[in-house]
């Protein structure tokens, strides 16, 4: 009888699927609609001997299709999510597609991205053998409130015999670590680009995450991303195994581990943390560490996350960012503050969120849009129907005013850039908006 259950749960799964990609519909309905028929049925399946999930606030659809990208060109076989649906119905869909309707799922790898806050959830019945945790930031704070309130959920995905695979340079991550055996830590040495002071519009590695003493920092990444030490308990910042050990953002290269260069293809510190995760597991695997920075070098996304293109005579990228995560938004702003010959910036805040309704903007003032005041941008254009809350926001800088241009209409903005001018254009805006955008221009 579980023999034919399971069976009938899989051929479901892979019948709706197949209907959904004709329709052009997303993968949670097949997961959901097996988890009704049978609950259990993660259970039920026969793993690969790798499984491998990887979550955290930022990068995880990045990171794992970077994954995905060195392990297949390597001869794996690599069943992994690419739609990006990452809670326990996706995953479901994921899992089931990939397996016979014996139900063994018949890739080397099953290679996870998971949301943070469900987790717990997807891996009661699936245990990783490695789990990568990204980052922990203020992240739509009306669904996920404070980071270490996501953190006590991540906690309670972690089970023994998992190896954890840790940002040691994010406090909060570090600390699932702290104490146990079975952890590898990533992280960078001190950069060229590091500040001794922070330098951004607020602290969440003030305190220690262990004792809650203040701690302090001998260098910062970004944010709160460094190396930090605890006054009083002893929590500090973990040796890593696998280190960032040179950056040189102007030039667009990366070193790994003293002698792995690696060209970038978006100069961004956000995006050299996304290349060492991918570039950890896949030296954990058994990847030579050459063939890894050799599949790195220069390569471009494929999620849309960076799109180039033009307008008019106008060359542009667009970045796209979380609305309510404000170190996805400087780590935007700072891309293109570091655009030496000259830049426009657009930035599009047209619905708060794709998910629920919400006016709250208040994440806005968590967002270091002083990086803006800089000789490198020229104009600043604000677009969207929440161009007012953004112009408020920018009247808190110390940005010239006959530097920011106001559009409700988004249609009306992108007029207004395609310009006889000859500066590039970087627009930061997130998932939800950037198609209104793309909609007007013609894509690289």
């Amino acid at each position: 009888m579980g023999i034919m259950k399971r069976f009938f749960t899989i051929l479901i799964c892979k019948l709706l699927r197949f209907a959904g990609k004709l329709l052009g519909k997303g993968s949670s309905l097949p997961g959901q609609i097996a988890l009704k028929l049978c609950p259990d049925i993660l259970s039920r399946v026969r793993l690969p001997k790798y499984i491998i999930a990887v979550t955290g606030s930022n990068g995880k659809t990045s990171t794992v299709e970077m994954i995905a990208h060195i392990l297949i060109k390597n001869g794996k076989k690599v069943s992994w999510n690419k739609e990006g649906s990452n809670q326990i119905e996706g995953v479901t869909t994921l899992v089931l597609n990939s397996a016979t309707l014996g139900g063994k799922v018949k890739s080397d790898i099953l290679l996870i991205e998971s949301d943070e806050r469900f987790a717990r959830y997807t891996f009661r019945y699936i245990k990783p053998t490695h789990y990568v945790i990204t980052n922990l930031y203020r992240d739509q704070l009306t669904r996920n409130g404070h980071p270490e309130w996501v953190y006590d959920a991540l906690l309670d995905s972690i089970t023994d015999g998992t190896q954890l695979i840790l940002n040691a340079d994010d406090p909060l991550v570090a600390s699932f670590g702290w104490g146990k055996d079975n952890v590898i830590w990533f992280g960078a040495d001190k950069l060229s680009s590091d500040t001794e002071k922070l330098e951004s519009a607020y602290n969440d590695g003030a305190y220690c995450p262990i004792c809650k003493a203040p701690m302090t920092y001998s260098t910062h990444h970004y944010n709160h991303i460094g190396h930090y030490a605890c006054t009083k308990c002893g929590y500090k910042r973990p040796d890593t195994k696998y280190t960032i050990t040179d950056v040189d953002l102007e030039n667009g290269e990366m070193t790994v581990d003293g002698k792995y260069k690696i060209t970038l293809a978006l100069k961004s510190l956000y995006n050299i943390y996304n290349i060492l995760s991918a570039y950890t597991v896949a030296s954990i695997v058994g990847i030579d560490g050459e063939e890894i920075a050799m599949d790195m070098n220069n390569y471009v996304l494929k999620n849309g996350r960076v799109i180039t293109f033009e307008l008019g005579g106008r060359k542009g990228t667009l970045l796209t960012s979380k609305h309510e995560n404000s170190i996805s938004y400087d780590q935007s702003i700072r891309v293109a503050s570091a655009f030496k010959d000259g830049c426009d910036v657009m930035i599009i805040v047209d619905a708060v969120s794709r998910k629920y309704f919400t006016s709250d903007v208040s994440w806005l003032y968590d967002i270091d849009f002083e990086m803006l005041k800089n000789e490198n941008v020229r104009e600043i254009v604000l677009a969207g129907k929440y161009f007012n809350d953004l112009a408020v926001r920018f009247s808190y800088t110390d940005i010239p005013e006959d530097k920011i241009k106001l559009f409700e209409d988004i249609d009306e903005a992108v007029d207004y850039l395609n310009s006889d001018r000859k500066e590039y254009i970087y627009v930061i805006t997130c998932f939800s908006d950037k198609g209104k955008f793309l909609a007007k221009v013609k894509e690289d």
